[in-house]
């Protein structure tokens, strides 16, 4: 079965040719990077504009490398949410328009889904019960997977995600956009323990996440010291490298603390880490360190499958499609869904408890 996989829940627009839902024929993305820079941040108008410029060529240049045609396409799965109402819009729209023509199955998929699918191609399967760890720009959240399709929510971030900490942290020492790569190429010059900053927590749930007070002290730290931005072109100081060493580091060990936690409650056979910001190569390395601590595969894709992509959709909707799952002609964006509401295989309410 040859799936054409569509995104376009944030910034980048992506489309992708999978081949029975673990072999890429193709994977296409289009960043909008350059659009954004200036304002340091996402532009949710500019970025569904550029969405419209992009997913036609896209599209085309995803069929044109996996050597196939519109007609060979079987189904059509394009991710319906969460993310920017506009955005997902072009996707969902251009979506449906190419499955009517073609009279094929067209599926929506949630992004969170996706993110998690994507160990799909370059591990073996996966061995349930596993964890999942999805952090990305827009969310944190923590699964609970008891077996295939089942995500049972067990934390998420009360505020700011980790990867929105990384770009405003980064837009205010005038680091530029997106601040999670630049970041961590900066922080490894650093020392992370110049700046003591205490991990985030939360009252409610052990599983939770915040970084909003995380942010907040780093600003603090800022003024107090008089530091400015950096202006381009100039080296970057040693108090901001250290800075950031150690605002890197408390997200981490943030990250880490309740992924340990959930691993003593829940008897996980595999751990799955994915999401923009497990491009992070601390963040990788704990992960891993932690999976040898607890003898078990700690599954992460490399970084083209980690960040927003095509292929991921396409692998998450195909075992739905193969039980003949359908999302119809009234599919719209949904831009605050959560994976946790259902149990993706039956629609029935997942219910939420340990061990």
């Amino acid at each position: 079965m040859l799936i054409l996989g569509i995104e376009t829940s944030c910034d980048e627009t992506a489309a992708a040719v999978v081949e029975d839902g673990r072999l890429i024929r193709s994977n296409i993305v289009a960043t909008q990077y350059a659009i954004h820079r200036p304002y340091g941040g996402i532009v949710p108008e500019l970025a569904s504009r550029e969405h419209l410029r992009n997913i036609v060529p896209v599209v085309r240049e995803a069929l044109r490398e996996a050597g196939v045609t519109f007609r060979e396409i079987d189904a059509v799965a394009v991710t319906r949410g969460p993310g920017l109402i506009g955005a997902l819009l072009v996707g969902i729209c251009y979506a449906k328009s190419v499955a009517y023509a073609l009279a094929r199955p067209l599926l929506g998929v949630n992004h969170h889904e996706g993110h998690i699918f994507s160990v799909v191609f370059e591990n073996p399967p996966v061995r349930y019960p596993a964890l999942a760890l999805v952090v990305s720009g827009g969310d944190t959240s923590l699964f609970w997977m008891p077996e295939p399709e089942r995500y049972h929510l067990l934390g998420h971030t009360r505020d700011d995600a980790a990867g929105e900490a990384f770009d405003k942290v980064a837009k205010l020492l005038g680091l530029g956009y997106p601040g999670g790569p630049v970041i961590d190429r900066l922080a490894k010059r650093g020392n992370p323990r110049a700046v003591r900053f205490t991990i985030p927590r939360t009252s409610e749930n052990d599983f939770d996440f915040s970084f909003s007070g995380l942010k907040t002290a780093v600003a603090r730290y800022v003024r107090e010291r008089g530091l400015r931005p950096v202006r381009e072109g100039e080296d970057v100081p040693d108090v901001i490298l250290d800075l950031l060493a150690s605002f890197q580091d408390t997200v981490v060990r943030t990250l880490i603390q309740r992924l340990s936690r959930a691993l003593e409650a829940y008897e996980a056979h595999t751990l799955i880490l994915t999401g923009g910001v497990a491009c992070n190569s601390r963040l990788r390395e704990e992960a891993f360190r932690l999976g040898r601590e607890a003898n078990i595969p700690v599954y992460v894709p490399s970084p083209p499958l980690t960040t927003d992509n095509a292929a991921m959709i396409a692998a998450a909707a195909y075992p739905k499609l193969q039980r003949g799952e359908r999302s119809g002609w009234a599919l719209t964006a949904e831009p605050g869904l959560r994976l946790h509401q259902v149990d993706a295989r039956s629609g029935r309410h997942a219910l939420r408890g340990r061990g």
